[in-house]
């Protein structure tokens, strides 16, 4: 039998760090996950996913992740059935997390001690159309490049 979860979203709010009557820490999040596809003429749904961590898992996940992050979880997804306060029975699922991880940028997690004092260089642009800074690479001998075809082999190139 098998009871694998995994999922990647962003945290709807910021998690808070609490401790058990017996010392363990514990934090429960919620992770909007988008729908991979939605209907023609639909917008895109998100489904809100309860997660627990425990103990490190936990305090890394306080410690590092804010509302808003990119984040992974891998875990196991326990049931459990409750009373509401009408007296109606109900069945809770939530994630119980084994692993987290980042998946955004470090600026965008806000994990790099930089990040938020220096914005990030822009990319160089290459649109001049010159050949300053580039070589002509010597023809020869179709051996050189292995990769190469010929026009026999059928191959596109």
């Amino acid at each position: 039998m098998l009871n694998c979860a995994v999922i990647m979203g962003r945290l709807t709010a910021d998690p808070e760090l609490r401790t058990t009557n017996s010392g363990v820490s514990v934090t429960t999040f919620s992770v909007a996950v988008d729908r991979r596809f939605s209907r023609q003429g639909e917008e895109k749904q998100t489904d809100f996913i309860n997660v627990v961590a425990w103990r490190q898992t936990a305090e890394f996940v306080t410690r590092y992740f804010h509302k808003g992050s990119m984040i992974a979880v891998q875990g196991s997804i326990p049931t459990r059935t409750y009373e509401d306060r009408n007296g109606n029975k109900r069945t809770a699922f939530e994630i119980v997390a084994d692993n987290v991880s980042f998946c955004g940028s470090k600026a965008e997690t806000g994990t790099g001690a930089a990040s938020a004092a220096r914005p990030a260089a822009p990319a160089p642009a290459y649109q001049s159309g010159d050949a300053e800074g580039f070589s002509v690479l010597p023809t020869g001998d179709d051996d050189a490049f292995p990769f190469a075809g010929t026009e026999d082999d059928g191959l596109p190139f």
